[in-house]
C-alpha cells in the first residue's frame, strides 16, 4: 500500500465481534440491543467513522487500519455511563450503616444531625488535595466496568468555597484520567447546620451568590436539587430551578424518594434533564416527563442499602415509554457503590427490569440524562468512539455475572485506555 492509501487508513478496526450497538433504529428494526451478530467498527481519530456486518467492509482489515482487534466472536457494547454519583467527598459513615441495621431509619438519623450533614463537615475540612486522593479509588474502579462519562454532583460543601472545591475536584479527575466528567452543582442538597430554620435564606445564598459564580467558573454542567421531606419543597426547588434558567444549565433533581411531593412534575415543567430515585412517583407526573422528555434515573443502590421496600413504578414508566437509567448514586451515606456492572445486576433482580433495559439504562438512556445523546450512549457513525469489549459474547451475561468484572478493553475518545 503507498503512504497515501496508508495516511487514509483508520486508526483501529474492531473486527469478528457481536455489536450491541445499543441504537434505537436498530431496536425498532426488531434486533435486539441494536445487535449486529458478525460485525466489525472503525474510528478514526475520536469518532467512530464505520459500523455494520463483516461482510459489509470495504476491503481486507489489515488494509483497512492501522491497527486490527480480533473480538473473537465477544460483545461490544457502548462505554457505560454512570449518570447519577456523588464521587467526591470527605469522610465515612459506615457508623450510620450500623445504626440503620440496629433500627434507626434514614431519616431519623438525618434529623439527628448525621446523613448529609455529617458528610458536610469532613468535606469541608479536608483540601482539595484530599479529596481528590479520595475520590481517586472510586474513579478507578467505575473504570474498571467498563465505565467512560461519570457524572459527579457537589452538594457536600454547602458553602460557596467548597462547593467549588468539590467542582474543581470532579473537572481535574476529568482532566486527569480517559473518562469524561459531567459536573453537577448541587448546592440545595441539605441545609448547613449556620442556617439550621433558615430554609429560604440558604435557598437565597444558593440561587443569588453560590450559582452565579460556579457559573462564571465553568464549573458546572447543570444543577441539581434535593426535593423532599429533609431537603427542600417544591417551591424552594423551583426558585433554584428559575436561577438555573437566567444562567441557561439545565437542570436535574432528586425527587420521591422518600415520599411523594410533586417534584417529579416539577422537574418535567422545566423540561429537566432526569428525575432520580423516583420510588414514590405518581401516575400524573409520569406522564409530565414522557411529554417533557425527562429521563427516569432509578438507582438501586440506594434502595438496597436503605433497605427500602417500596418499589419505583418501572412498569407504569415502561407502559408509558419513559426512558430509564440506571446509575450508582455513589456516596458515602445511602449508596457505597462503585460497580456500575453491579447495578445491572440489581436492576434486573430487585427492580425486574430486562438485561436489555438495563444495559439501555447505562448506555442510551444515561446519555439522555446527562444532555449527551448526540455524542455518546450509542454505536454510531459520528458518535464518540467509546468503546467496551467484554469477555461475553451475551449481552444478557453484563447483569447475570454478580461481583464480576468481564470489562477485557476499552477505547476512550478512539484512543485505548489501560487497564485501571
Amino acid at each position: 500500500m503507498t503512504d497515501s492509501a496508508t495516511d487514509n487508513r483508520w486508526n483501529h478496526l474492531w473486527i469478528n465481534a457481536r455489536i450491541a450497538t445499543m441504537s434505537l433504529n436498530g431496536s425498532q428494526g426488531g434486533s435486539a440491543y441494536g445487535m449486529i451478530e458478525h460485525g466489525a467498527i472503525a474510528t478514526q481519530g475520536d469518532r467512530i467513522v464505520w459500523a455494520g456486518n463483516m461482510s459489509d467492509l470495504p476491503g481486507e482489515p489489515a488494509a483497512l487500519a492501522e491497527e486490527v482487534t480480533d473480538c473473537n466472536g465477544q460483545l461490544v457494547t457502548p462505554g457505560l455511563i454512570d449518570c447519577h454519583t456523588h464521587l467526591v467527598y470527605g469522610g465515612d459513615r459506615s457508623a450510620e450503616f450500623e445504626m440503620r441495621l440496629n433500627g434507626a431509619s434514614y431519616e431519623e438519623i438525618a434529623r439527628a444531625g448525621g446523613g448529609i450533614v455529617s458528610t458536610v463537615k469532613a468535606t469541608r475540612a479536608a483540601s482539595e488535595d484530599e479529596l481528590y486522593e479520595h475520590a481517586l479509588p472510586r474513579l478507578k474502579r467505575l473504570m474498571a466496568d467498563g465505565v467512560t462519562t461519570v457524572e459527579i454532583k457537589s452538594g457536600y460543601g454547602l458553602a460557596l468555597e467548597h462547593e467549588a472545591k468539590q467542582l474543581r475536584v470532579a473537572r481535574k479527575l476529568g482532566n486527569d484520567f480517559s473518562v469524561s466528567v459531567k459536573t453537577t452543582f448541587l448546592g440545595a442538597h441539605a441545609l448547613p447546620p449556620e442556617y439550621q430554620d433558615r430554609s429560604d435564606d440558604y435557598i437565597d445564598m444558593v440561587c443569588n451568590e453560590m450559582l452565579p459564580v460556579i457559573h462564571a467558573e465553568g464549573l458546572a454542567d447543570c444543577v441539581d436539587a434535593f426535593c423532599e421531606g429533609i431537603g427542600f419543597s417544591v417551591a424552594q426547588t423551583e426558585r433554584v430551578f428559575e436561577a438555573a434558567k437566567k444562567h441557561s444549565l439545565p437542570v436535574k433533581l432528586h425527587a420521591e424518594q422518600l415520599s411523594d411531593l410533586g417534584g417529579s412534575g416539577l422537574a418535567a415543567r422545566y423540561n429537566a434533564l432526569s428525575a432520580d430515585h423516583l420510588e414514590y412517583l405518581n401516575s400524573d407526573d409520569i406522564a409530565a416527563m414522557k411529554a417533557s422528555g425527562t429521563v427516569a434515573v432509578v438507582l438501586p443502590g440506594a434502595f438496597y442499602c436503605l433497605r427500602e421496600t417500596k418499589l419505583p413504578p418501572i412498569q407504569a414508566l415502561r407502559d408509558a415509554g419513559v426512558p430509564i437509567a440506571l446509575a450508582t448514586d455513589c456516596n458515602p451515606g445511602s449508596s457505597p457503590v462503585v460497580s456500575l456492572l453491579l447495578m445491572l445486576s440489581m436492576g434486573c433482580t430487585l427492580f425486574h427490569m430486562t438485561p436489555e433495559e438495563t444495559l439501555a439504562g447505562v448506555t442510551r438512556n444515561a446519555a439522555k440524562a446527562l444532555g449527551i445523546i448526540d455524542e455518546v450512549g450509542t454505536l454510531e457513525v459520528g458518535k464518540r468512539a467509546d468503546l467496551v469489549l467484554w469477555r461475553a459474547k451475551n449481552p444478557a451475561q453484563l447483569s447475570y455475572l454478580v461481583a464480576d468484572l468481564p470489562c477485557q478493553k476499552v477505547l476512550f475518545a478512539g484512543q485505548p485506555r489501560a487497564a485501571q
